[in-house]
């Protein structure tokens, strides 16, 4: 027989546990019973890994390694890159090319270069391998392939992906 106040062996297995008060109202305003049993049954979680703390993954990582992820995610490698090339120009082409010469373009896998001058673009197109070494070298992912140097910005009728070979349209006065 168990002393004064002190519960008998087992017998915290014999009743079940008490309801929550705001459990039992709820019940009974919903015209339901309130038993433990049914109130276990639905606090049961399934085991969810991913927010559970100590499992792997779910170490402190760095914002560089945050954000390198995001973009590789999201496909924002390939431009990320090229802008790199611009911001980098003045490494890869060299200080002084750098000063006459700047990006303007990337299309289908070329970067156009415009110089200040035509002689720095002629200059430029016996260094095209160079440069265009250097980029892949240094920027894999910006998918340059072929580089093209154009000279200072004029106004001309005579090239352009959109010419026409030959005179063109003439006026007849008269």
């Amino acid at each position: 027989m168990p002393e004064h106040g002190a519960p008998a062996e087992g017998a915290a297995s014999d009743f079940p546990a008490p309801v929550p008060e705001t459990v039992a109202t709820y019940l009974r305003l919903r015209g339901l019973e309130p038993s433990a049993r049914s109130y276990r049954k639905k606090r049961r979680r399934s085991v969810d890994d991913e927010n559970a703390p100590f499992t792997p993954g779910r170490d402190p990582r760095g914002m560089g390694d945050v954000l390198a992820q995001l973009t590789r995610e999201s496909g924002w490698d390939k431009e990320l890159a090229r802008e790199d090339v611009v911001r980098a120009w003045s490494d890869v082409a060299g200080d002084d090319t750098a000063r006459h010469t700047r990006p303007v373009a990337f299309s289908e896998g070329t970067l156009t270069v415009q110089a200040d001058s035509t002689a720095w673009a002629k200059q430029l197109q016996l260094m095209r391998a160079h440069i265009l070494s250097e980029i892949v070298r240094r920027f894999p992912d910006a998918g340059v392939d072929a580089i093209r140097f154009i000279g200072p910005d004029v106004p001309s009728w005579k090239w352009g992906p959109r010419t026409i070979p030959g005179r063109g349209p003439r006026d007849t006065y008269g």
